[in-house]
């Protein structure tokens, strides 16, 4: 026979469980590498190597992820993803090209100012030789600058573009 006495104290245990279990689980990681990324959210402007403006929008997600929307004037929009692995950024990159790089880091565990992307690998290439992105070296100098060189590859040429943004807002 199951008593009530016994019934409010498996209860009563039940209940005070959860908060402990919360308190037991880890903490979320960080890195401070990836906190400066989200210090990038707000809209930048600046030139591209060919004198092409571009603008680039940076968003912190609740995940802690920092999207990156670029838009060059007069040419399709490309979004870029942040997100941190361990002790590496990753970036994913959605390209107007129609494939997806993804580019890492190496190990992090310091806030640089100058991140060097290098391709982990690629989806949606229809041949090695169809242009892609291999690169991507990131440089904060300021809290209101930022430059990208992204380095892409084709039929095994090697080239790269230069963004020289200014934050807007």
């Amino acid at each position: 026979m199951f008593r009530p006495s016994a019934l409010v104290a498996l209860s009563f245990c039940l209940l005070n469980s959860a908060p402990l279990a919360a308190q037991t689980r880890p903490v979320s990681q960080t890195n401070p590498a990836l906190e400066e990324f989200k210090s990038l959210a707000g809209e930048w402007e600046g030139k591209d190597s060919h004198g092409g403006t571009v603008h680039i929008a940076y968003e912190v997600l609740a995940s802690g992820v920092v999207m990156e929307k670029l838009q060059p004037e007069g040419h399709p929009g490309m979004v870029t993803m942040y997100s941190l692995d361990g002790d590496h950024i990753v970036a994913f990159h959605f390209c107007s090209t129609g494939n997806q790089p993804v580019l890492k880091t190496d190990s992090l565990s310091a806030a640089t100012g100058k991140y060097d992307f290098a391709l982990d690998h690629a989806y949606g290439l229809k041949t090695s030789g169809e242009l892609h992105m291999v690169g991507l070296v990131l440089t904060m100098p300021d809290k209101e600058h930022l430059t990208q060189v992204w380095t892409s590859l084709h039929e095994g040429k090697r080239s790269s573009n230069t963004i020289s943004l200014v934050r807007k807002k």
